[in-house]
C-alpha cells in the first residue's frame, strides 16, 4: 500500500483530458498488484465524466480534484450536487466518490476539505459518500470483506481507508451488506412450492427474451421503468430521466447473456419483475487492467460468452411497487437457479443489499451462503 512522504500536499481541479486521463488512470495504478481489486472499463470510467454522454450530469454539478506532492498524483475525489435526488430527499447533500488516496492523512484531509468548501459554497450543508451521480455508479465504503474478490459492479478499497474516515468525524448513514452463495443448482424447496401458487394467484409468467433486441423491440425501455418505480425508496434514490433510462439500456443489457435475464409479467403482458445476472468479469479486467485495447476486448468476450464459469454477480431483482410482498422474487430465482448448474457456476455474488431491507435479504436466507462483505455510506455536517 503506498504510503505518504508527508511533503506539503497541492489540490488542483481537473480540467482538461489528459488530467482526466491521469485521474482514472490513479484509481487502478493504487491498486497495482491487489489480488481482489476490480479495474473499471477505462473507457467507460472517462464517459462518466462527459456531460455530452452521460444524461445525469444533466440533474448534477461536479467538481473534480485530484491531490499532488513533489508534483506526483497522490490521491482523488470527485464533488457532486444531485439536484433532483436533493429535491426529492428534501436533504442538501454534497456527495463525495472516486475518493481515493495513498495511506496519508493529511492527503486524505486536503481532499475532502476541498470538496466541502466547493459543496458549501452550492448552499449544502453535510457531505456524504462514498456514492456516485447515481445509484448505478459505485457506492459504499467497503469495511468487510478485503479478502475478497470485487465483482465489476462494486467499489473495492483499502482497509486504511477507514481509519481516515473516522479521524475526519464521517459518520455511518447507511450499510449495505453481500452473500457469496455457494454452488446454487436449484432455488430452496420452500421458494419452488410457492412458484406455481404465486403464478396462478397474480396471473403472472415468466418471460424470456434471446437478446437486447428483442427485448427492445417487445418492451422497449419499460423494464427500466420497473427498477425506477422499485428504488424508489432506496438510499438516496434518484429518480430516472428518460434519457437516463436509455443510456443505462444502451450501455448495460446488449452485453448480457440473457440466459440469466428473468422478467416476469402480468396478464396485460406488461412486466412488473426484473432479474438481472452476469458472468464475473473481475479478472478479465484485472487482465487488461481496464483497457478495451489491444486485447481487452478478447478478455471481456471469453468472459461474456463464457459456456463454463466459476463465478457469477448477481446484479439486481427489482419488482413494481404494486407487486411486492407478494414473493414475486421467487419467479425469478427459481427460473435463474438452474443456469447456474447448466454453466457449473461455483459462486453467486449477491448485489450489495441495504442491511434495513430485512426482505429482499431473507430471499437468500435458505441457501448455503455466507455474509462475506459490508459497505457503508457515511455523513457529516459542513
Amino acid at each position: 500500500m503506498p504510503k505518504s512522504n508527508r511533503n506539503e500536499v497541492t489540490i488542483k481541479e481537473v480540467k482538461t483530458k489528459r488530467e482526466l486521463r491521469q485521474f482514472v488512470k490513479f484509481g487502478i495504478d493504487l491498486y497495482d498488484g491487489n489480488p481482489y481489486f476490480c479495474p473499471p472499463i477505462v473507457i467507460d470510467e472517462i464517459n462518466t465524466f462527459n456531460p455530452k454522454g452521460n444524461p445525469a450530469l444533466e440533474v448534477c454539478d461536479f467538481v473534480m480534484y485530484m491531490a499532488y506532492q513533489n508534483n506526483k498524483i497522490v490521491g482523488r475525489i470527485v464533488g457532486i450536487v444531485n439536484h433532483c435526488a436533493n429535491e426529492r430527499w428534501g436533504v442538501k447533500k454534497c456527495r463525495f466518490g472516486w475518493f481515493d488516496f495513498i495511506d496519508d492523512y493529511n492527503v486524505f484531509e486536503a481532499l475532502i476539505d476541498a470538496v466541502s468548501t466547493w459543496g458549501k459554497s452550492r448552499g449544502m450543508d453535510c457531505i456524504n459518500g462514498p456514492v456516485g451521480f447515481t445509484d448505478f455508479d459505485h457506492q459504499g465504503l467497503l469495511i468487510e470483506g478485503f479478502d475478497y474478490n470485487a465483482p465489476m459492479a462494486s467499489l473495492y478499497t483499502y482497509p486504511y481507508y477507514i481509519k481516515h474516515y473516522e479521524r475526519y468525524g464521517l459518520i455511518k448513514e447507511a450499510d449495505w451488506i453481500e452473500y457469496q452463495i455457494q454452488r446454487p443448482t436449484q432455488a430452496p424447496e420452500r421458494m419452488r412450492r410457492l412458484v406455481s401458487v404465486i403464478e396462478d394467484r397474480y396471473k403472472l409468467h415468466v418471460v424470456k427474451v434471446k437478446n437486447a433486441r428483442e427485448l427492445k423491440k417487445r418492451y422497449g425501455y419499460t423494464y427500466f421503468d420497473v427498477l425506477d418505480e422499485a428504488y424508489q425508496k432506496l438510499y438516496n434514490y434518484q429518480p430516472m430521466t428518460a434519457k437516463q433510462k436509455r443510456y443505462y439500456c444502451n450501455m448495460f443489457f446488449p452485453l448480457l447473456n440473457f440466459d440469466f435475464i428473468t422478467l416476469v409479467a402480468n396478464d396485460k403482458d406488461e412486466i412488473i419483475a426484473v432479474g438481472v445476472g452476469m458472468p464475473s468479469l473481475s479478472e478479465a479486467l484485472r487482465k487488461c487492467r481496464g483497457r478495451l485495447f489491444p486485447f481487452g476486448w478478447y478478455y471481456l468476450l471469453k468472459a461474456l460468452k463464457a459456456k463454463k464459469m466459476t463465478d457469477f454477480d448477481l446484479l439486481l431483482i427489482a419488482v413494481r411497487p404494486d407487486y411486492q410482498d407478494r414473493g414475486i422474487t421467487a419467479l425469478i430465482i427459481n427460473e435463474m437457479t438452474p443456469h447456474f448448474a447448466d454453466y457449473d457456476i461455483q459462486r453467486v455474488e449477491t448485489t450489495a443489499i441495504l442491511e434495513t431491507n430485512h426482505k429482499n435479504l431473507a430471499n437468500f436466507a435458505e441457501f448455503d451462503r455466507i455474509q462475506h462483505k459490508r459497505r457503508r455510506a457515511y455523513v457529516k455536517e459542513i
